[in-house]
Parts: C-alpha cells; sequence; structure tokens
C-alpha cells in the first residue's frame, strides 16, 4: 500500500467532506447532529482503543475486528433515533446481515478470542509493517494513530451516512428503496459465496500442503496457490467488488426517499471505493511476490467487475 497514496487520501477525505456537507447539501438538523454526536463519541472511543490496543500487542488488527460490528451499531442508533421508520429499519436489517457475514468470515480465521486483544491479525499489517517506509518504529505508530485507528474509523462511520440524512424524512418507502434492498442483498450473498469459496479453496490448500507436500506437487488448481474457481474464476477479488456495492446500494436509499440522485453521504462509498483500489493493489503485490503464475492471472481476469479482461 501506496504511503503517499493513504497521506493523499487522509488530505482529500478531510477537504472534500466539509465541502460536499456545504455546497452539495442536505444540511442536518438539531435532531441529526445531536445523532451524528453520539456517533462520533463511538468512534472516538472505538479509534482509541484500536490505537492504545494495538501498539500494546503488536496486532494492528483491532479495527478488523470492530469493522464489521460498528456499522450494525451505527445503523440502529440511527433507527431508533429517527423513529424506526421502515425505510431505516430496512437498512438497520441489511447492515446488520452485512455485519453478521463479515464477522463470521473474519471469526473462523481466529479473529476473535476471550482475550478480545489477542486474535489472529491480517496477514497484510505484519508484511507492510516491515517496509522500509514505516522504520523506525514511531512512523507505523503515526500510522497505526491516524490510518487504522482515526481514519478507518469515521471511513466506517461515513458509510452509513445515507441513514443518518433520511432519519427525520417521511417519504413513503417505494420502488428505489425496494431496488436498492434488493441489490444491497444481492451483494451481501454474493459476497457470501465468494467468502465460501475461498474458504474451501484455502483450507483444501493448506491441509494437502500440511500433508507434507510441495505447492508444485498439489493438484490443480490448487498448484498456484491462489484460487481460480467459481467467482475468482472472473474476478480477482470478488468480495471487494461486493463489498463496494454494498454501500453503493445503501447510498440508494437517500435516492427513493427524494434527497436527490447526488448528496454528500455518498462520500463514504467513494472513499471506500478508493480505499480498496489500494488495498487491493497491495494485496496483489504480495500474491505477486508469493506465486509465479498471478501476473498471468492479472491478464486474464478483471480485477473487480466480473467478466472484463484488463490487468
Amino acid at each position: 500500500m501506496n504511503v503517499k497514496l493513504i497521506g493523499s487520501l487522509i488530505a482529500v477525505s478531510i477537504i472534500a467532506c466539509p465541502l460536499m456537507y456545504i455546497f452539495v447539501g442536505p444540511k442536518l438538523d438539531a435532531s441529526q447532529l445531536e445523532t451524528l454526536k453520539i456517533l462520533g463519541i463511538i468512534v472516538a472511543c472505538s479509534g482509541l482503543f484500536c490505537f492504545i490496543v494495538g501498539e500494546l500487542t503488536n496486532n494492528n488488527s483491532q479495527m478488523d475486528k470492530l469493522w464489521s460490528l460498528l456499522p450494525i451499531v451505527y445503523t440502529w442508533v440511527i433507527a431508533v433515533r429517527g423513529g424506526m421508520t421502515l425505510r431505516l429499519v430496512v437498512m438497520a436489517v441489511l447492515a446488520t446481515l452485512w455485519g453478521i457475514r463479515l464477522t463470521f468470515n473474519f471469526a473462523r480465521k481466529g479473529a476473535y478470542k476471550l482475550k478480545f486483544w489477542e486474535g489472529v491479525e491480517d496477514y497484510r499489517w505484519s508484511v507492510l509493517r516491515a517496509k522500509k517506509e514505516f522504520q523506525p518504529h514511531w512512523k507505523w505508530m503515526l500510522f497505526n494513530l491516524f490510518f487504522i485507528s482515526i481514519y478507518q474509523n469515521a471511513l466506517v462511520l461515513m458509510t452509513t451516512f445515507p441513514a443518518l440524512v433520511l432519519m427525520n424524512v417521511d417519504v413513503p418507502f417505494g420502488w428505489v428503496d425496494v431496488i436498492a434492498a434488493v441489490l444491497m442483498l444481492g451483494f451481501i450473498i454474493y459476497e457470501t459465496i465468494a467468502d465460501e469459496q475461498q474458504w474451501a479453496f484455502q483450507s483444501t490448500k493448506w491441509k494437502l500442503l500440511g500433508e507434507g507436500k510441495k505447492l508444485e506437487e498439489l493438484p490443480a488448481p490448487y498448484n498456484k496457490g491462489f484460487n481460480t474457481v467459481g467467482l475468482w474464476s472472473v474476478s480477482r477479488h470478488p468480495n471487494y467488488f461486493a463489498e463496494q456495492g454494498t454501500w453503493c446500494a445503501f447510498y440508494l436509499f437517500t435516492i427513493g426517499a427524494g434527497i436527490g440522485i447526488f448528496n454528500w453521504s455518498i462520500i463514504g462509498a467513494l472513499l471506500l471505493i478508493v480505499l480498496f483500489l489500494g488495498s487491493s493493489a497491495f494485496a496483489e503485490e504480495i500474491s505477486s511476490s508469493k506465486y509465479p503464475e498471478y501476473a498471468r492471472y492479472c491478464q486474464q481476469v478483471s480485477r473487480f467487475f466480473p467478466g472484463k479482461k484488463y490487468c
């Protein structure tokens, strides 16, 4: 993950968010601002927890553990304070389904332990932490503070902004809302299938490797080292594609409520797309260094959208 890209992303976010709010609208009323204050306190507590525990344990997946849980909390807080309208409840239920899927997928990898500060760390953090750009440790500490603990917590909150702008909207639930709900549910199902295919592939691969076989000795397709079957045969990151689609669909509820085709609450979905561009590039950098055939896979299969052939 490019350090300059991360810095630019944070800078753009700091500038773009208030500008979009000021010039695009809609403005938040007193009850929405009070709700945002409550959510902001949760964000601050979460960020502080992630930074302190990450530094003390050298496990920087603390935010990864909370990523799937916080949107559930945020959307239900908004729904309750918004009077539990049909639209807000549907949005909260869908966010909950999304969160359950992601939490389960991360939990079975060993991320959650009774000692909450323990658990398996996402392998990418150790690779990133070892890069020369983050030596000595104080550089990584700043990265942990500003990007992992503060920025990512803020981004997770921003993905739920469409619910916040709909708190006091009394427009009836309509056909656009139905389309948004169906799309979001469809992306959640798509991502669940991608997760299951990846889990099955990796489980079988590591089982075979555990029997003493070398990677090149494994039967196809496991001898490549990376998944190329199912949804992974038409998209290098089908889970990332569905994740972006999920929160874009979440934004569509604001259109159904008559807020307008373009409003400031889209900022979370847009920044998430940019984040996944950087995250996928970093993951592919690691895969290319480990697996000789990965570069060819990139030339044959689309990064995100299924079916296209570009690298």
